[in-house]
């Protein structure tokens, strides 16, 4: 199987570049292209029930658009420590198993590769497993590093 196009989520934790570092090696591989993407919800209070003011909201925003800047960077210098040139994208959405998805598949890629906290027991139980949702909600191969 060759691939075209390989999606990589990243968050800035070590798994995340792990992530990065592997969808890279795949890329120059197979000659593809690759797009790194960070998620940033432009409501993280929503469903709250109490009021917050405006001014909360966009010091928020201009943090995590501050930060996913950041991480993509530093995404882009691994993936070019490689010889690889790393496309990357902010999302703006919910931070979820369906952005991801529906980005991938808006972008047409065939190679989703992620990392996985590799949560156990309570852990999994109450935060749940991101990487398990993509890779129970797509058609698109997925590849999870676990380390």
């Amino acid at each position: 199987m060759s691939y075209q196009h390989i999606l990589v989520p990243v968050d800035g934790s070590k798994i995340s570049f792990s992530a990065v570092e592997q969808a890279a090696a795949i890329a120059k591989a197979f000659n593809c292209q690759v797009t790194a993407i960070s998620v940033v919800a432009e409501d993280p209070f929503s469903g709250a029930d109490f009021y917050y003011s405006s001014v909360a909201i966009k010091d928020y925003l201009i943090q995590a658009y501050e930060n996913a800047e950041k991480t993509l960077e530093q995404a882009k210098e691994l993936a070019q420590k490689q010889g690889v040139t790393l496309n990357t994208e902010i999302i703006k959405g919910y931070v979820s198993a369906d952005t991801i998805n529906e980005t991938a598949e808006d972008k047409k890629v065939d190679l989703i590769v992620m990392g996985s906290h590799g949560r156990q027991g309570f852990q999994k139980f109450f935060l749940g497993s991101f990487a398990l949702d993509v890779l129970a909600q797509t058609v698109i191969p997925v590849l999870i590093i676990k380390e």
